[in-house]
């Protein structure tokens, strides 16, 4: 397979979940906020701009942290590559790059979406966002799911496989570590911990799995648990780095980065345990992780996407060095 097409494949999966995760965060947050004092309100959108990671953006771009400059830089703003609509986008053009290599069901789903969020209104999204959220989430599992119904099981699938599955473990490492030290100072049996611990859990969309596993009590510590160390919640921290591992063996058998530093990785955490991670402070622990989780995508850059044999081409150098970026 050719690297270009590869490197197309891996992100136009990673831009997808991307997308679909920031329009989940949104939808959580305004959900919980029906149970949250208002006073909480300006911590509780904040940390959505924290676990995206685009803070100076933010900053740059909005005075004050609100419902509707929070709903509107993440969604389309035109300063944030990480955006919704950015996102939708990039995966069209990557899709696009390679629509005589993907089955024809896979680029109308793509586009579809990316319609949809081009043409949206977005005075109207503002007001009543939840059904542009709910239609934005089921595309994403459109596509997982006809991409996963309709093509072959060779190394394109795979990368699709490692750019989503890489896109999770990093995004679910990022809820934990913003939203676990708004809950570890109170109560687990407080209401207000609850409530926190819930929007965690539905974050990842983890909630109805995870009572189902443990009907118990809602705990802090079980929940990070849960999340990070779990091998059969498909949004799980392990899981994810898990399936990147065996994509990656489907595509190179040989010893390269990639394989090393994902077979360390989850031997790592496959002999890990929360007491051990909460042993030091646990920011401390998420933050080494999320690095490793980034490395292993430069990683996977360095090996498969490598085209330095190829001539120089200045859209492609700038369109590589941007999803680089946006990492």
């Amino acid at each position: 397979m050719l690297s270009r097409v590869a490197e197309s494949l891996y992100w136009t999966s990673r831009y997808i979940e991307r997308a679909e995760d920031v329009t989940r965060l949104l939808d959580v947050n305004f959900h919980a906020l029906l149970d949250t004092p208002a006073s909480e309100h300006r911590v509780s959108w904040q940390q959505l701009i924290d676990i995206a990671g685009d803070g100076d953006r933010f900053r740059e771009t909005f005075p004050e942290v609100t419902a509707r400059s929070v709903s509107e830089f993440l969604l389309w703003h035109p300063e944030n590559p990480n955006a919704v609509t950015a996102c939708i986008a990039q995966a069209r053009e990557n899709a696009r790059s390679v629509r005589d290599l993907i089955p024809s069901e896979v680029w109308e789903h793509v586009n579809k979406l990316h319609f949809l969020v081009r043409d949206a209104d977005r005075a109207a999204v503002l007001g009543g966002p939840y059904e542009f959220f709910r239609r934005i989430r089921e595309g994403s599992h459109a596509f997982l799911g006809v991409t996963s119904a309709t093509m072959p099981r060779g190394d394109g699938f795979q990368f699709v496989q490692i750019g989503t599955h890489l896109e999770r473990a990093d995004k679910t490492v990022r809820i934990v570590d913003v939203k676990y030290a708004g809950v570890e100072s109170l109560a687990d049996i407080s209401p207000g911990a609850q409530v926190r611990l819930i929007a965690l859990l539905k974050s990842c969309s983890a909630f109805e799995a995870f009572r189902k596993d443990q009907p118990a009590q809602l705990a802090a510590q079980r929940v990070a648990e849960y999340l990070l160390f779990n091998r059969s919640f498909p949004r799980a921290a392990l899981y994810c780095l898990e399936r990147c591992l065996d994509a990656v063996d489907t595509v190179s058998m040989g010893p390269n980065g990639p394989r090393r530093t994902l077979g360390r990785l989850c031997s790592e955490l496959s002999y890990s345990s929360i007491d051990e991670a909460l042993a030091r402070p646990l920011p401390t622990y998420l933050g080494e992780l999320l690095g490793r989780i980034n490395r292993t995508g430069d990683e996977v850059a360095r090996t498969f996407f490598s085209t330095q044999v190829l001539a120089a081409d200045a859209s492609a150098d700038r369109r590589r060095q941007q999803q680089q970026d946006q990492q």
